[in-house]
């Protein structure tokens, strides 16, 4: 990219009358203001802007100050950092005072405030996320982002291992951002430092590792980050149940994903990189601190049964009733993914794909019935309470489950009056 360029006419967002107004107003006097970061590069990219950031040259407070004499609403979010959340027109902007690191230890950092706009560029990770843009648009590039922006290639601002050891985060962060924005090969210099220092990884939480991770696996194909990631030896540090697994998986899914119209699912990508082994994916998500729902799924899908291109309707219609239909149709995705894949040199690969296609069809279809019966019906034919009867109810429950659901409640009702023996 030569010359002026401008993220001008390339999102409504730019224009929007409240963000204008509170850019001129940190803006006013010897002050400056510009949008900063991720804004100005998804606008460079043509992908969807989801939250703007400011920089400016305001302290903290005189953010605050000016934001409340104009009518904003200014929240004190992270002042020690000099960020400001403003809220204009009922959307919350990002407001941070231009800043330079004084002291790293690897995951927090001390800073102080300043007004060198490329000190401010310099202190941050990527170079096509230290972009600013005036209020009219005009980008502002002071570490060679808009070439890199250009030729879609992620690169560390400056010297690649003193960024990585001002916070170990960012090994993950590089992959992450090279999955989402980068083309071909990782920057090789990148790549070198995160497979040197990936030790700095046992550092950092394990919720910043889970979350980093799933914003990866969330991105439209990230199965190039995750084959760098462990030729890098990263991706076993963090998830070294993948070690002996591999992650081969993945490419089938993506592409069945797009093929089929799959919506990206960052879960269903993990499972398909992991054994199912439902005491390692308990132990896994204990460590990485997963939700409550995020390590059901997991466990779920890791007890499942194995999906057979061979199971009937009827034996696929038991299973989802006794377990969870979520795991069981994970399970039958991937198997889907991996038959199609197989497919082109494999014809019995493909009747494979045919027959998980149609199972998938039916799990996503079916709906759990309700068993008819209940413990105060057999009371009612004379039935006392106890083991005996939920022993009962049990075994009439698996005759109207091998029925494929279909005895009524008189004909149950008909075999439990067989069955009950009369208080006394």
């Amino acid at each position: 990219m030569s010359g002026t360029v401008s993220i001008a006419g390339r999102g409504d967002w730019l224009a929007d009358e409240h963000l204008q107004r509170l850019l001129a107003v940190l803006g006013e006097g010897d002050e400056q203001a510009r949008i900063a970061g991720g804004a100005v590069r998804n606008a460079l990219l043509g992908q969807p802007v989801a939250d703007v950031d400011i920089a400016t040259t305001n302290p903290p407070r005189e953010t605050m100050r000016r934001a409340e004499a104009a009518g904003f609403k200014a929240v004190p979010t992270g002042l020690d950092h000099g960020t400001v959340t403003i809220v204009a027109g009922g959307r919350p902007f990002e407001v941070t005072t231009l800043r330079a690191d004084i002291e790293t230890d690897g995951r927090h950092a001390r800073v102080a405030f300043g007004r060198d706009w490329k000190a401010d560029a310099e202190r941050r990770d990527f170079t096509i996320n230290a972009l600013y843009a005036e209020a009219d648009g005009t980008v502002v590039d002071l570490v060679g982002g808009l070439a890199d922006i250009e030729a879609r290639r992620l690169r560390f601002i400056g010297d690649a291992e003193a960024r990585i050891r001002e916070d170990y985060l960012r090994i993950l962060r590089f992959f992450r951002f090279f999955a989402w924005y980068g083309h071909g090969r990782p920057d090789g210099e990148g790549l070198k430092a995160c497979a040197r220092l990936k030790e700095g990884l046992d550092r950092l939480s394990a919720e910043r590792v889970w979350a980093e991770l799933k914003k990866l696996l969330s991105a439209p194909d990230p199965s190039r980050a995750l084959l760098w990631m462990r030729q890098a030896g990263v991706l076993s540090r963090i998830l070294p149940e993948s070690e002996k697994w591999g992650v081969d998986a993945i490419h089938a899914l993506v592409r069945a994903e797009a093929d089929l119209g799959w919506p990206a699912d960052a879960m269903l990508r993990l499972e398909a990189i992991l054994p199912p082994d439902a005491v390692r994916m308990k132990e896994l998500a204990k460590r990485m601190r997963m939700s409550r729902t995020e390590a059901d799924r997991l466990v779920q899908w890791a007890l499942a049964p194995v999906a057979r291109p061979d199971t009937g309707e009827g034996a696929l219609a038991r299973q989802l009733y006794a377990g969870e239909a979520q795991a069981i149709t994970d399970r039958l995705r991937l198997a889907l993914s991996g038959a199609r894949a197989r497919a082109a040199e494999d014809d019995k690969a493909l009747v494979e794909a045919g027959n998980f296609a149609r199972q998938l069809g039916f799990a996503l279809k079916w709906r759990k019935p309700e068993f008819p019966l209940k413990g105060s019906d057999l009371k009612g034919l004379g039935a006392a309470p106890g083991p005996e009867l939920g022993a009962l109810l049990k075994r009439l429950e698996q005759d109207w489950i091998a029925s494929g659901f279909a005895l009524g409640r008189d004909a149950l009702l008909e075999r439990a009056a067989g069955e009950v023996r009369p208080r006394l």
